[in-house]
Parts: structure tokens; C-alpha cells; sequence
């Protein structure tokens, strides 16, 4: 071959290299995780910052892409052709074809695709400058094909320009739901990462303690009876009533009782627990978590009470609660311990009704619906759509629910069966062995009735 030739084979060689460049660089740039990036911006990394900026103007930046390699590829398919006609012929058209389309899916799609998708924020970052050029360079281009293109596109009634982004939280969400691995950690930071997103949407009705757990103090006692009654709980806060326990006169801190005990040289006798109590702070119940916990950072205040719309005391919420709605359950010293719930060693749970939906939904995974009811006693109620008798079942959302204790109208427990797919992994269970016949009846009970 003549010169011309090698020079023309050099430059088919050059343009796939270009065309793997716009090839790698579009999968790069869409791959390269956002997050990421945006952390390297704001630490100062220019590249990072270049990213962003070709992001922000997606229609410049994949016509540029998209026209160069267009250009490349078909300036490389011409040149092949050129060259192969002339080494053997008019067959040069066809073998020209299939060479060029092998080398361009090997070497210039293929390949440079995959490794941009395996090492997309590093690529994105290494072609950044580059691509950058290249843009600016074809702007003028792009901007008409994309004006063409909008035109076309608004006569055959599709606005590309008032079309809305999509809601980032939900992106979010399921960037959480992609947080996978087998660690129990793991299983509680996505449950923690939901908890705040969730923040918004949830009223302080739903986590707060009820009315009917509260521990009040009536203020019209001897001020010796409230010191004893305040000392003896344990909680720090304590609601004073006077009259009906709907009419709340003040918030006593613990504190605040033992400092006017000191005073007094620990005699109780005469203190005016109304006077040194806080006063109550009422706030309505369909306040949702997020803004009571910016209500709580401002006032610079731990402890509120629940009314209805009707006034009437609905029960309290605390800061903690709304923690622990992020975190999980927070257990002190002086907390009373009730775990209302208790794994069966067949896969099913004893729930105490009072036991809320989404501590279950949050502990286990559930995705048992909230919307309805706050308790797994209430849900039973709404989807039964009466009040159930002791030893019924019913099954809702794949779940099976077993009521084993009822109070007057109130569920108080009740047996949960989870879909299989749902149950904890236990242990393989041993052969049965031939058993002897049971002394007594009690004996021949099984253990999870005799509990």
C-alpha cells in the first residue's frame, strides 16, 4: 500500500478511538453517581464541578455526544470503504460493512461502555475537561438540532420543555431500598434512613403515648401525696390535673420538685407544686413529626400534650418519641420494659394490641398498611369491620391474625402469622422422636397455650 493508504487506515483507527471516547462518555456521565460527585464539588474538586455543569444541560450535552459520534462513525465507515474498494474491489463495499460494524461494537461501543460502567465516577471525572471542550465546540450545532427537534416534537404534541423533574425524595427512597446485605445493621440503617424521610408524613398522633398509659398527678392532693406519687414514676415530666384529668394546670419537672425540696430541707409540707410546675404546652394531633420536632428544637422544650380537634387530651409526645421513630427504641435505667412482641419458635408473633404498625413494619419489614389505623389492634378492627371474638382469624394482606385476648370491646393480644417469605430463618429442626403418653392434660398442652 501507498502512503495515502497507511494514512488512511491511521485515520480509521483514530476516529474509533474517538468514537470509543463519545461512546464511554455518555454511559460515564449517566452512571456516575450523583451523590458522589456532589460531595467531591463541594470539597473543591474542579472535575466534580465540571460533571455538574454538563449535567445541568443534558439536550447540550448528549446532542454534542451524539454528533460526534455520528461524525466518527460514519467518517470512519467511509474511509474503510474507500480503502477496501480499492484493495479488492467492488466487494470492498460489503466487506467494508462488516469489518467496520465488528470493530465498531467491540471497540468503540462495547468495550468502552462497560468500563465506564464499571468505574463510572472515575471516568466521568477523567473525561470531564475534555468533553467539556467539546461541547462548547459544537454548541452552535446542537442547539439547532435541538430547536428542530422541539419543533418537531411540539406538532406532534409532546412539549419536551414543561416537562416536570420527578420528585427527589422518591429517588431517594429508592436509593435506600438498593442499601442491601446481610448484616443486621444493615437492615436497621435502612430502616433509620426511611424513619427521616418519613419524618413529613407522620402525625404525632401515630407514635404518641395515649392518654389511658399516661401517669398524671392530681394537684389538688397534699403536696406531700404529689411528691411521693412523682418520685415513685418513672418519668421526669409528669401532667397535673385538677377537677377532671382533661383540665391540665402545669407540667412538673422532677427537678424542679427536688429543688424546692432541698430548700425546704426535704420536707414537702407547704410546696405549691402549681407554682413551680411548667406550663402546659397543647399542641393539636395531626401536627406531623417533623414539625414538632423543629417546634421542639425552637422552644427549646422535651415534652408536649395531644388534643383532638375537640380540645379533649389525647395523651403526649415527647422528643425522644420522635428519636426513636428514627432510631428505634431508646431503653434507659428507668424505663418500664414492655416489648409487646414475642417470636414463637413456629415463625409467628404474640403482639400485644396496643403495639403500633409501624414499629412492626419498621422491626420486621412488614409493609403492613398505616393509613388506617395507628395498632396492629386497630388494623384487625378496620379490615374486620367489627369487633371479633376470642379464637377467630382473619387473613389480610397475606398476614393471619389470631386474636387470643380481648378486654371488653379492646383487642389486647393477638397471634400474627407472616407470608413464608416474611418469617425469621430458624434452625433446622430435629426428627420428631416417638414421645410417651402425657401424665396429666397440662403436661400434653403446648407450650406456646400454656404461656
Amino acid at each position: 500500500m501507498d502512503l495515502t493508504l497507511w494514512l488512511t487506515v491511521a485515520g480509521i483507527l483514530v476516529l474509533l478511538v474517538l468514537s470509543a471516547f463519545f461512546s464511554g462518555s455518555e454511559t460515564a456521565l449517566t452512571a456516575a453517581s450523583r451523590a458522589r460527585l456532589h460531595q467531591l464539588a463541594q470539597e473543591g474538586d474542579r472535575r466534580a464541578r465540571m460533571v455538574q455543569d454538563l449535567r445541568e444541560h443534558k439536550d447540550r450535552l448528549i446532542g454534542a455526544i451524539l454528533l460526534g459520534n455520528n461524525l466518527v462513525n460514519i467518517l470512519a465507515s467511509s474511509l474503510a470503504t474507500s480503502v477496501l474498494i480499492v484493495l479488492v474491489g467492488e466487494a470492498g463495499v460489503a466487506v467494508a460493512t462488516l469489518a467496520m460494524t465488528l470493530l465498531i461494537l467491540i471497540f468503540s461501543e462495547v468495550l468502552p461502555k462497560t468500563y465506564a460502567l464499571h468505574y463510572a465516577d472515575r471516568a466521568a471525572l477523567a473525561v470531564a475537561p475534555t468533553l467539556r471542550l467539546v461541547v462548547r465546540l459544537l454548541a452552535p450545532v446542537t442547539l439547532a438540532v435541538t430547536a428542530i427537534v422541539r419543533l418537531v416534537l411540539r406538532a406532534l404534541g409532546a412539549d419536551v420543555q414543561n416537562v416536570t423533574v420527578g420528585d427527589h425524595a422518591d429517588e431517594l427512597r429508592g436509593y435506600i431500598e438498593l442499601h442491601r446485605g446481610p448484616e443486621e445493621e444493615v437492615r436497621h440503617e435502612r430502616a433509620m434512613l426511611r424513619s427521616i424521610l418519613d419524618l413529613a408524613d407522620v402525625e404525632v398522633l401515630e407514635i404518641m403515648t395515649h392518654r389511658r398509659n399516661l401517669v398524671m398527678v392530681d394537684a389538688s392532693q397534699p403536696a406531700e401525696r404529689i411528691a411521693e406519687e412523682v418520685l415513685e414514676c418513672p418519668f421526669t415530666r409528669v401532667p397535673l390535673w385538677e377537677g377532671n384529668p382533661d383540665n391540665i394546670v402545669g407540667v412538673l419537672h422532677v427537678k424542679a420538685l427536688l429543688r424546692e425540696l432541698r430548700n425546704r430541707g426535704g420536707a414537702a409540707g407547704g410546696i405549691d407544686v402549681k407554682a413551680i410546675a411548667a406550663t402546659a404546652w397543647f399542641i393539636p394531633d395531626t401536627t406531623t413529626l417533623f414539625d414538632q420536632l423543629q417546634a421542639f428544637r425552637q422552644r427549646r422544650e422535651h415534652f408536649a400534650l395531644v388534643v383532638d380537634e375537640y380540645g379533649s387530651l389525647m395523651g403526649i409526645v415527647t422528643l425522644e418519641d420522635i428519636l426513636e421513630e428514627i432510631v428505634g427504641d431508646i431503653t434507659d435505667e428507668l424505663d418500664v420494659a414492655v416489648a409487646g412482641v414475642r417470636p414463637q419458635p413456629n415463625g409467628t408473633y404474640i403482639v400485644d394490641g396496643w403495639v403500633t404498625i409501624r414499629d412492626l413494619n419498621r422491626e420486621f419489614e412488614w409493609g403492613l398498611p398505616d393509613e388506617q389505623a395507628s395498632t396492629i389492634a386497630g388494623l384487625v378492627l378496620y379490615e374486620a369491620r367489627r369487633i371479633p371474638e376470642v379464637g377467630q382469624a382473619f387473613s389480610f394482606h397475606g398476614f393471619k391474625f389470631e386474636i387470643l385476648r380481648r378486654q371488653r370491646h379492646q383487642i389486647t393480644a393477638l397471634r400474627i402469622t407472616p407470608p413464608e417469605h416474611l418469617r425469621p430463618h430458624l434452625p433446622p429442626v430435629a426428627p420428631p422422636r416417638p414421645l410417651p403418653p402425657p401424665a396429666s392434660p397440662a403436661a400434653s398442652t403446648p407450650p406456646a397455650e400454656r404461656a
